[in-house]
This record gives structure tokens, sequence and C-alpha cells, in this order.
């Protein structure tokens, strides 16, 4: 059972998630705006938030920068806007999963879920330490650094590299690495890995040409 922090100004939204949430045996707080999430998350411990982008008093976005500063709980973002810019947006400021309204209440569980599952996971220690010239990623305490100096990511974007690095030079499919990574179909919506890979490379710099593009097919780690 998870304990799962409900960020939305609409009651009736609050409300449906809370019924599905519960119905899958999780527990359900909520908060109707930004700066009530802030606050709640400063004196609580979550497992999962699910935070609305437009809302009154402090924005989902603004929150959700503020929440990262001290905590590095997963965050699921729902927002009316379903542009890639807004979704780039909401993955670099540290959530986990975008979700369009309206929504289907079970597939935004089955994300849910998801989420839980590979955070859950994450937590596992790992006792290795991949190396590559300058680049160095160590799994068990979930850091990557060039060149000596430390490389920020998100949460999503250190679960899609270091399942990347650890099965690096085999062709990953895209539907592989969603599987794996996300833990559910995305429902015909594959750019989501694209934006990620996007980020990904952003973040690494010069060692970003590691990351290989298979037309067609996915993409592949390479360190050679």
């Amino acid at each position: 059972m998870s304990k799962l922090l409900v960020v939305d100004d609409e009651f009736r939204i609050r409300q449906i998630i809370r019924k599905y949430a519960e119905f899958e045996g999780h527990t359900v707080e909520e908060a109707v705006d930004g700066m009530q999430a802030i606050d709640i998350c400063r004196k609580n411990k979550y497992d999962l938030i699910i935070m609305d982008v437009m809302m009154p008093e402090l924005d989902g976005f603004s929150a959700c920068r503020e929440i990262r500063k001290f905590s590095s709980t997963p965050v699921i973002m729902l927002s009316a806007r379903g542009e890639e810019y807004d979704k780039i947006h909401g993955f670099e400021l540290g959530s986990d999963d975008y979700v369009v309204k309206p929504f289907s209440p079970k597939e935004l569980m089955m994300r849910v879920n998801a989420v839980l599952k590979r955070s859950g996971g994450a937590k596992e220690a790992e006792n290795d330490v991949f190396t590559f010239k300058g680049l160095a990623v160590d799994f068990s305490a979930r850091i990557v650094t060039i060149d000596g100096e430390r490389v920020e990511m998100t949460p999503k974007e250190y679960e899609l590299f270091f399942y990347m690095v650890k099965n690096r030079g085999l062709a990953l499919t895209r539907e592989k690495l969603i599987s794996e990574v996300w833990g559910y179909d995305f429902y015909g919506d594959e750019r989501t890995l694209d934006t990620h890979i996007k980020l990904l490379r952003k973040s690494l710099g010069d060692y970003s040409k590691c990351i290989v593009t298979l037309r067609g097919v996915g993409y592949r780690f390479e360190a050679v």
C-alpha cells in the first residue's frame, strides 16, 4: 500500500482519483493548489504525487520545481495542455510522467502503479560502477559524473540511462525501452521516449554520442 498526494483545484478530479486509488489499495491525501502541496510535502512523506499543472496560487510546474529542492518523490503531472513543449518542460523539472486531461482513471492508475514499481526498484542497491573515459555511473548511489562533475538528471532520465548502460552494446527497441522503463503501454504516444532521449543527450554533453539512434528500431548505448 502506497501513500499518494493528489493536488488539483477541482474537487471532482480529486474525488475521481481518490476513488480509483483507494480501490487499488493506496491511501490518499489531497491539496487544492501548489502552495498547499509544498507545505504538506515539507511535513509529510509520500510515495507519489499526482499534480495538476493549471492551479491558482501556484501552478504545478512551479510547485514541482520547489518540491524537487527537498524531495525526490515521484511526480505525475496532469494537464489539459498536451503540447510537446509542456511535456518537455515538465520532464525537465523532474516529473516522472505527464498525463493529458481528460484522462482515463484506469490508465492513470496503471501509470501510478508503474511509477511506484520503478521507484521502488530503484531503491535496491547494485554494487557496481561503470566507467568510460571521463564518464562514471554509480548504480547504487544513483550518481552520474563527467570528468568528476556530477550530472543532474531527472528521476526518469536516471532510470532510462541506467537501463541503457546496463544493456550497453545491445539494440534496444522502442517497445523494450518503454516496457522496461515505464512499465506500461504508451497507447501510441512514443514521443515521450524520444523526448527523454533528447533530454538525456543534453545532460550527457560530449558523451551524448554514446546513445546511438537505430532508425526504425530504437536506440543503443555504445562505449567503445
